[in-house]
């Protein structure tokens, strides 16, 4: 009877060392599964991180447009304003190329 005894304690044993065992598994399952998630979620955030980049660069080539824009238009400016200066240069020359004959 003692003998009974002593195998159904082992066999009580084993089932606990067992229990244990899949607690560990569980255990560490789980934390994998956090470190997978936590990983995405750094993956996500360098993803946000690049799409912000992205944007400023966009930004930076919208400005460099605009600024190369508004040279076309002063170095337009300028050409008319030189162009009246001529004309009105050929003008007053053509007068006293007349005034002189």
């Amino acid at each position: 009877m003692k003998y009974l005894q002593e195998k159904e304690k082992e066999k009580e044993k084993e089932k606990e060392k067992e229990k244990e065992k899949e607690k560990e598994k569980e255990k560490k399952k789980k934390k994998k599964k956090k470190k997978k998630e936590k990983e995405k979620e750094k993956e996500k955030e360098k993803e946000k991180e690049k799409e912000k980049e992205k944007e400023k660069e966009k930004e930076k080539e919208k400005e460099k447009e605009k600024e190369k824009e508004k040279e076309k238009k002063k170095k337009k400016k300028k050409k008319k304003k030189k162009k009246k200066k001529e004309k009105s240069g050929s003008v007053s020359n053509t007068t006293k190329i007349l005034k002189n004959s």
